[in-house]
Order: structure tokens, then sequence, then C-alpha cells
């Protein structure tokens, strides 16, 4: 008898975990049904990779490694788990903002390997907004890094979930932006949003009913930010690349970390 297939949804687990961590998972199919799970799917990857960042942090806070130092462990770890990808698509889409060139120009650009002043510049200022953010929220208690660390992973990952909805084009007809642009359908988007915001509030309750709205703010404001750089990109390119998904997720994740840092 000829082995059973896989499940659909095992399809989307394994494009989600297989394209957006470094999670030994193995991508069997590359189309695009496959990636319209795999996209609805990518805040669980989040999650997980939200999961293992806050370990470490949590681990040397307990440790006596004080704030700073656990919020390092916790920004390094999720860069790590995507081999920079995230980062790099950062750096690149600075790039070719920044270059003020023409939408082909400015896409050469942004293939090269690498990386111009604009994109030092923003990587620099994120990568200090996330471990300053990030150690606040452990300065004032492990749980509240913990979930910092969880729901900004989740939110950076959403993201990508939106900016892969119907009516996004791709801005090249090659590469993982081309694959996953367009594949998800709105409502599908719209319900992933309310589910990871709805989720979030919830870890964010764990520290209280300001905890709770704090969290599901940061969610929102974070797609709120990421939307803005999309569009932006969407006018500059003329569609998405997979380096502007990657600048869509580091945006998101650092205002959504930012958010749940304010306040007490």
């Amino acid at each position: 008898m000829p082995a059973p297939s896989a499940p659909p949804w095992s399809d989307g687990f394994r494009f989600a975990f297989g394209t957006l961590t470094v999670f030994p998972v193995r991508v069997t199919r590359w189309d695009r049904d496959a990636a319209r799970g795999g996209m609805l799917a990518a805040p669980l990857a989040g999650v997980a990779v939200g999961g293992c960042a806050a370990l470490p942090g949590v681990l040397l806070l307990a440790l006596g490694g004080g704030p700073l130092l656990a919020a390092v462990a916790s920004v390094a770890v999720p860069a790590a788990l995507t081999r920079g990808l995230h980062l790099d698509g950062l750096a690149d889409t600075a790039d070719g903002l920044g270059s003020g060139k023409p939408a082909e120009d400015a896409l050469r650009i942004m293939k090269r390997s690498d990386i111009g002043p604009f994109g030092v510049i923003t990587l620099l200022l994120v990568l200090l907004a996330q471990v300053a953010a990030v150690a606040r929220a452990y300065d004032d208690s492990w749980a509240r890094g913990a979930v910092t660390v969880v729901v900004a992973a989740a939110a950076a990952r959403l993201a990508l979930t939106l900016a892969a909805r119907a009516g996004v084009p791709a801005a090249r007809p090659e590469g993982l932006g081309a694959a996953v642009a367009g594949t998800v359908p709105v409502p599908g988007a719209v319900l992933a949003a309310a589910v990871v915001t709805a989720a979030a509030a919830a870890a964010g309750a764990l520290l209280g009913p300001v905890g709770a709205v704090r969290a599901a703010a940061g969610v929102v404001l974070a797609l709120a930010a990421a939307e803005l750089l999309l569009r932006h990109c969407v006018r500059r390119f003329g569609g998405v690349t997979g380096d502007v998904f990657g600048g869509l997720a580091e945006t998101a994740a650092t205002v959504c970390a930012v958010v749940l840092a304010l306040g007490r």
C-alpha cells in the first residue's frame, strides 16, 4: 500500500517553519497552496522563536546576569534562529529606500551582498531599540520580559501574513517574495490578526489588566507600522520582495517590543 499523504495543514506548517526558521523541518511542497498555509502559520513559527529567545533571557536573569545581558541574549536568539535573514532584509530594504533611485535600480541595490550606510545605520538603531525595550521589560520582571519577547516575535511573523495578502504584488517574478505574494485571502489575514491579537492580550493578562491592553496595543501598533512600510515599499519598488518581508518583520518586532516596554 502507498504511504498516506500528509494532511494539507502539515504542508503549511512545514513551509512556515522550514522557510522562516532554522528548525530542522523539510519543506515538501513549494506551491501556492503550501505558501498560503505557511504564511497563515507564520505567527506560530514566531511563537516558537520567541519562546526559544525568552529562555536564555530568563535564565540569565535568574543567574544574576541583569536585564541588559538578558535582553542581549533574547534579541540574539531570533537572529540566530532565522540565520539573520530578517535583519539582512531590513538592511537591504533600507539601502533600497535610502538610495532614492527608480524601482529597478533600487531593487538591484537590494540584491547586492554588501550593506550600505543606510542599512548599517538602520540595523544599529533597530537592534539598540530592541535591546533597550526588552531590557526595560526584564527590569520590571522576568515574566514581563518573556511576554514581551514572545509577543514581539509573533507580531513580527503576523506582519508577514498580512503582507502576503491578496492584492499585494511581488516586485520580482522570482524569489521568496514572489512565492508568497498574494497567497493569503484577505479574510484569512484578518482572522489571523484577530487571533494573534487576542492571544497576545491573553498572555499580557498574566501580568494584569494593563498588561493585556498593552500587549494587544503592541500587536496593533506593530501591524500599523509594518503596513505603512509595506505601502511605501509597494509604491517605491512596485511590490514586495523577500528583503521587504524581512524589513516588515523587524519593524513589527521593534515597535511591539517598545510598546510592551512602556509604562509600569
